[in-house]
């Protein structure tokens, strides 16, 4: 046996500078067992490309997040990755991630649909006054999703071009040396810190309010734990969904009957929305590796306690072993269970808001627009944990 196949596949496989799953996934998924790879930083791990893999590996307690701490851990960039909730397992998640969760319950966040509504009807209002072309990125994926946790975090708007750029930093891969990323962690976390001050001396109606309650009053969590559950809804509640608005309009124009079968029944929009998660792989590769807690079988591959999987999500969702014709975008697509969100205890606790952030970013565009088109070359991010424009020129 050579030992050119016991060396682990570089890895991740997607280009950066656009949507297109690679190949190599496929093939991963047609083969035996679990594929060995290694990242740019870290040790080599085994990663998983199949659904039913995929499920079990993120929903089963003997798989691990904050075992990561212990190891040397599979990543694209050197550097602290202090991820907050996402590095933690029960019952340190369960305590935190519950002080969040009532905040994004589905109810909750459907009594904000007018104003969403509202604030993406007047983005699109103020292009067509300016006239074309617009970019897409910033003049109308980012407001909204930035307005929207602002608001509800208790965040000023004014300040978002300080943390967006905190933001970017948080999720660069390999374009900062760890110094800069500890000093732009410290930085956002000094700014929250203010903030939070702010709102001691001042409580309001708002999410960050609660969690200092939770923090004073029952002392549920530590000052540190509030500073950087802070900083993670503010990172995580605008970045993914406005990647995903300009990624998804992409795919969108990419296959104009399907956006044409839109356009003529707007009802669709909620399944749209779960097929463009299920269809747009938005990582360069899997990110964040779980640790065997105890051997355990995966895809018939033996893990042995302390190894590390990466879980291709975005592979997964184009798994034939799980939804039908899986490279065809169906909008109309019904059961459609995606790992788009995650899966098991650290399923995306913003899912609810983001679903409905881009269902009504869509729709205004779709209804609004209909001579949506690029207008210029795209811009794509590089060196990030996702995949998207960073701008993108339209015109209609």
């Amino acid at each position: 046996m050579s030992i050119a196949h016991d060396e682990p596949t570089a890895y991740p496989f997607n280009d950066p500078a656009g949507l297109d799953l690679s190949g190599k996934y496929a093939q991963a998924r047609s083969g035996e067992g679990l594929l060995r790879v290694r990242m740019e930083y870290g040790e080599p791990a085994w990663l998983v490309t199949r659904y039913a893999d995929a499920r079990l590996v993120l929903g089963d307690r003997r798989f691990s997040r904050a075992e990561s701490v212990h190891h040397d851990e599979p990543r694209r960039g050197e550097g602290p990755r202090d991820t907050g909730l996402l590095s933690m397992d029960p019952p340190d998640h369960t305590r935190l991630r519950t002080l969040v969760t009532k905040a994004f319950t589905t109810p909750r966040v459907e009594k904000l649909r007018p104003d969403v509504r509202a604030l993406a009807e007047g983005l699109v209002d103020e292009m067509i006054a300016a006239g074309p072309p617009a970019d897409l990125v910033e003049d109308y994926a980012l407001p909204i999703p930035v307005a929207v946790i602002c608001r509800l975090l208790g965040v000023p708007l004014e300040d978002r071009p300080r943390f967006r750029a905190w933001s970017d930093a948080a999720l660069s891969t390999s374009s900062l040396t760890a110094e800069e990323k500890t000093a732009n962690r410290d930085e956002l976390r000094a700014y929250m810190g203010g903030l939070i001050e702010e709102h001691r001396a001042h409580p309001a109606d708002d999410l960050m309010t609660a969690l200092i309650e939770a923090r004073d009053v029952n002392d549920r969590l530590s000052e540190l734990e509030l500073t950087d559950l802070c900083v993670g809804i503010l990172v995580a509640g605008h970045e993914t969904t406005a990647t995903q608005v300009p990624n998804f309009v992409l795919t969108l124009l990419g296959h104009p009957g399907e956006l044409e079968r839109l356009r003529n029944d707007p009802d669709l929009l909620p399944r749209a929305v779960e097929e463009l998660m299920r269809f747009v792989p938005l990582g360069a590769g899997a990110s964040f590796a779980r640790y065997a807690l105890e051997d355990v079988e995966v895809g018939g591959t033996l893990v042995r306690k302390g190894d590390a999987v990466l879980v291709a999500v975005g592979a997964a969702n184009r798994d034939a072993g799980r939804f039908a014709a899986p490279e065809t975008l169906d909008l109309g697509r019904e059961g459609n269970q995606h790992l788009g969100f995650g899966h098991g205890v650290h399923h995306c606790l913003g899912a609810p808001l983001a679903r409905l952030e881009l269902q009504e970013a869509l729709r205004a565009l779709i209804l609004r627009l209909p001579g949506l088109r690029t207008a210029g070359d795209v811009v794509w991010k590089t060196e990030m944990l996702v995949r998207g424009p960073r701008s993108m020129p339209v015109a209609w």
